[in-house]
């Protein structure tokens, strides 16, 4: 798996953004060039735990916003499955970020399951760089923390030392 410090790969992939005409996209790594983004990535379309944390990451947008830092969703189905989950689910027509078709980049960044192939719970913090600044991974039935990635975004953004727990406007570490 690929981890901190290593360079975030370079792709192109189908997408769905939200459920309107022009749903179906093309993204691709080099449209993020020079910016912060959270990629994050889920196991399957249709499934219970993985609304939640789409409908959490597209609430909580602004706030990505104020940090200057894309969001981008995605797991192994594909763009036309994104699409129709959109369509169906009523929580998920209005996302504000493309969920990408991640067949090939998922396996990639190392992130498959090893005996069904979906993509794992996993989230990487990716520089204006390129380059991972932080990965987590999570098991299938526990979705992740969106205040954890905001904090762990807001500790990396600081360039300072942050202790245990810390929070943006708390003192950091002064060696």
């Amino acid at each position: 798996m690929l981890t901190v410090g290593d360079k975030f790969p370079a792709f192109t992939a189908k997408a769905s953004f939200n459920s309107g005409p022009e749903a179906l996209v093309t993204v691709s790594d080099e449209q993020y060039l020079g910016k912060w983004v959270v990629y994050f990535f889920y196991p399957k379309d249709f499934t219970f735990v993985c609304p939640t944390e789409l409908v959490e990451f597209s609430r909580r947008l602004p706030d990505f916003k104020d940090r200057d830092c894309e969001v981008v969703g995605g797991s192994t189905d594909n763009e036309f499955s994104h699409l129709a989950w959109c369509k169906s689910h009523e929580d998920l027509g209005e996302l504000d970020y493309p969920l990408i078709a991640a067949q090939k980049l998922a396996p990639e960044l190392g992130i498959c399951d090893p005996v069904e192939g979906y993509a794992n719970r996993a989230t990487f913090l990716v520089d204006p760089n390129g380059v991972i600044q932080w990965v987590s991974v999570y098991n299938g039935s526990v979705g992740r923390s969106v205040d954890e990635v905001l904090r762990v975004l807001d500790a990396v953004q600081s360039d300072e030392l942050c202790p245990c727990n810390w929070k943006k406007g708390e003192a950091t570490i002064q060696a």
